[in-house]
């Protein structure tokens, strides 16, 4: 699928007591090591597959589904789909994902959504029968407290005829910054080398493009 916007931006825009109270709330809860797709429950994996995982993703998470987050993101989730010209059809949200990035941890190339939707045992399942569409990120810490931890996009994965192949997201380096993508746009989380960074990640789900 070819975009006119491969993302859709807004620069501070989270006021900072709302980016402290999840952090707060993200630090007081017991973490869990991040995995990627076809790794299942971190705690069941062998000494190679953790290694394996560790070249491809290295971050902790918690898992939030509070409405009040959910109400201070969804409003330029919904102005981005317009605004970008995107229009995708979502009704739901997957669980927020705080993540915590320290020296060395990073997140390599990938993709937020899957070849297949999500098929529940129960058909009135939220996401039952539906994909990842729209992604969310939002940086929850000041710049100054982090250095590296850039998000980068990678649009030749999705449009060979880009011109720029890689393009690192400086725009949502200001605290409270939040950027909407489609989930099939490839892009990472660069190693950080000093500091830790938070940031917030929703996924919301539709049914499949027709």
């Amino acid at each position: 699928m070819n975009l006119t916007n491969y993302y859709w931006y807004f620069q501070s825009a989270i006021p900072e007591h709302i980016c402290d109270d999840i952090v707060r709330y993200g630090h007081q809860m017991q973490d869990e090591m991040a995995v990627t797709g076809g790794y299942g429950d971190p705690k069941r994996l062998d000494k190679n597959q953790l290694k394996d995982l560790k070249k491809k993703r290295n971050s902790d998470i918690v898992w939030m589904s509070d409405r009040w987050i959910y109400n201070e993101i969804h409003p330029f989730v919904r102005s981005a789909n317009v605004q970008a010209g995107w229009n995708f059809e979502w009704d739901f949200s997957e669980s927020c994902q705080f993540t915590k990035y320290t020296k060395g941890q990073f997140y390599d190339w990938h993709c937020d959504s899957w070849n297949k939707p999500y098929i529940r045992e129960n058909s009135n399942a939220p996401d039952h029968g539906k994909i990842r569409k729209l992604s969310v990120t939002v940086t929850l810490s000041d710049p100054k407290d982090y250095k590296g931890g850039e998000l980068e996009f990678d649009f030749r994965q999705n449009d060979p005829d880009k011109p720029n192949k890689k393009i690192k997201c400086k725009e949502i380096l200001p605290k409270g910054s939040l950027i909407v993508f489609p989930s099939f746009v490839w892009h990472r989380v660069c190693p950080v080398t000093k500091g830790e960074r938070n940031s917030l990640v929703i996924w919301n789900l539709g049914y499949p493009f027709r």
